[in-house]
């Protein structure tokens, strides 16, 4: 048996799609629980940083031509643009037009962090998320953001299979689904990692 404190070994924070588009009012695929995870996922960062250890942050990017995701997806079509790069779009709660695809400014990327762009789910499919992560000697990832059942859970597994211990963060993830949201984080638990509180996660790496 692992020991906890191995799960977490030579980690890396991935924060998924914590993007306008996703987590602000009015937002073209708004998930609107995933507001009350911005407190864990600002906590988890900072804590990562004080201690230097890397926080990398990837991007839902709406393909620019008609694909299959697009139809399970009908918002990335126009008019709404979910996710399109360069695409600005007003949110009312903070009152002006943001890039729709930026990371929320709650959560913002300190120059020098990784974002990962991708034009799937997960983030590890045709992206460069493995040799970034291979090159800074991490071992283990821990996984906020949202959508939980869709693509942290598709970037988690994908974790797995590229050989990293992979933590799922109950806190910091995120659903418009409360069922499919816990049945996530249960399967994910009985095959392919683990799931902790933010502060479970804290703990072990102190």
């Amino acid at each position: 048996m692992i020991e906890p404190r191995d799960r977490v070994r030579d980690p890396a924070l991935l924060v998924v799609d914590m993007q306008n588009d996703f987590v602000r009012v009015g937002a073209a695929l708004e998930v609107v629980d995933a507001r009350a995870t911005i407190p864990a996922n600002k906590a988890l960062i900072e804590f990562f940083r004080a201690r230097k250890l890397p926080v990398v942050y990837t991007k839902f990017i709406t393909f620019p031509a008609p694909v299959l995701l697009w139809e399970w997806s009908p918002q990335a079509l126009p008019p709404t643009k979910c996710c399109w790069k360069g695409h600005r779009r007003h949110y009312p709660d903070i009152g002006r037009e943001e890039e729709c695809t930026a990371v929320i400014d709650e959560l913002a990327p300190l120059p020098g962090e990784h974002q990962v762009e991708k034009f799937n789910y997960g983030a590890f499919h045709a992206t460069t998320l493995e040799p970034i992560l291979r090159s800074m000697g991490v071992e283990s990832v821990v996984v906020t953001g949202t959508v939980t059942q869709i693509c942290v859970e598709e970037t988690a597994r994908q974790a797995f299979h590229h050989g990293f211990r992979t933590t799922l963060v109950r806190d910091a993830v995120s659903s418009f689904a409360p069922d499919l949201h816990a049945a996530t984080l249960k399967n994910f638990a009985s095959k392919f990692g683990w799931v902790e509180d933010s502060a479970a996660v804290m703990r072990l790496l102190d």
